[in-house]
């Protein structure tokens, strides 16, 4: 039986230094495990252009093994807009069985493409891996997670257990049983041709956030099947928000795109009736927050204030350049 294609995409965005260890971990697996890797460079401004152009001319010259493959955005399309338009091009260039999405500070543990080989990966759509942070630790943005609004058995466990009562947890990891999900994120996320078939690409119009939510919901919800893999692990070196008993995002203007996509994925998520109640305790936390913002605390509300507006009327076409200029104070 021939062995399911597999094809690595790659967003990067002014992070050569991740994406030079991404590449190196990659490209190190045997092309039987990796057939490609399209990386999207999203108008990065920081030598990745030129180191990439590099990699290509080493390739054409024959000192690599032609798998590399580059995708150069004119301008930046965020982290959906990259998604998107990486995942038509690896699609229509390689028809891969499965493609495997990570951000360029993300990176597949070594072995981890063999595992996924391992065993078949039918009638699932697609495979979420295990992520942790390089000290070992599970990283929480990239916990699997299952709808809370399902059930009402559901929605009264997360409504106990917050955040813990939907994501799965350290017992999820810790075990060598796979389980289904109704999502999970763009790292170490493994997409079936069967999964484009059914739902297509995600929306780049999003630019950043929430993509990965929507896309995999979505999927679930028009019948496609997710597991977990606690076997499959990834490494994400990252770093969003900043400690602290109240967290803030930096910098400012991705407050728009963050609650903006939330609005969105609440309403996909909790349904026409309960998105309003749901959608009303959101607001008021994100408004209490402000306080956190201090002098910054002004623009902070004027990027909620569109965020609901354009989240409401499900409008992704407010220009980036507005959203930098509502950040400033």
């Amino acid at each position: 039986m021939t062995q399911p294609t597999l094809v690595a995409v790659v967003v990067t965005y002014n992070r050569l230094a991740q994406l030079k260890v991404t590449l190196d971990r990659l490209l190190s697996s045997a092309p039987q495990h990796l057939s490609a890797v399209v990386v999207f460079d999203n108008a990065s401004d920081d030598g990745t252009g030129a180191f990439l152009a590099e990699c290509l001319a080493r390739q054409d010259a024959g000192d690599e093994d032609g798998r590399l493959h580059v995708i150069t955005s004119p301008a930046n399309l965020g982290g959906a807009g990259g998604f998107e338009a990486a995942m038509r091009a690896a699609h229509e260039r390689f028809d891969p069985d499965w493609m495997v999405l990570m951000d360029d500070d993300a990176r597949p543990v070594r072995g981890a493409l063999e595992t996924f080989h391992a065993v078949p990966r039918t009638p699932q759509e697609a495979w979420a891996a295990a992520v942790y942070y390089p000290d070992g630790r599970a990283c929480d943005m990239n916990r699997p997670w299952i709808n809370p609004f399902r059930s009402g058995a559901d929605l009264l466990h997360s409504l106990r257990h917050g955040r813990d009562g939907f994501h799965l947890n350290e017992e999820d990891y810790q075990s060598d049983q796979t389980r289904d999900i109704d999502g999970g994120s763009f790292v170490g996320l493994f997409v079936a041709r069967a999964a484009i078939e059914r739902v297509g690409y995600p929306d780049g119009r999003l630019f950043l956030y929430g993509d990965d939510v929507l896309y995999t919901l979505g999927l679930s919800q028009a019948g496609g099947r997710i597991g977990f893999d606690p076997n499959i692990a990834f490494e994400h070196d990252c770093a969003t928000l900043s400690g602290g008993p109240s967290p803030v995002m930096f910098p400012l203007w991705k407050v728009y795109y963050f609650h903006r996509n939330q609005v969105l994925v609440y309403r996909r998520a909790a349904g026409p009736v309960l998105f309003w109640p749901v959608l009303a305790l959101k607001a008021l936390s994100w408004w209490r927050r402000a306080a956190a913002y201090g002098p910054q605390r002004r623009a902070y509300l004027r990027l909620i204030r569109a965020a609901l507006r354009d989240g409401l009327l499900r409008d992704t076409s407010r220009p980036r350049e507005r959203v930098l200029e509502m950040a400033q104070d």
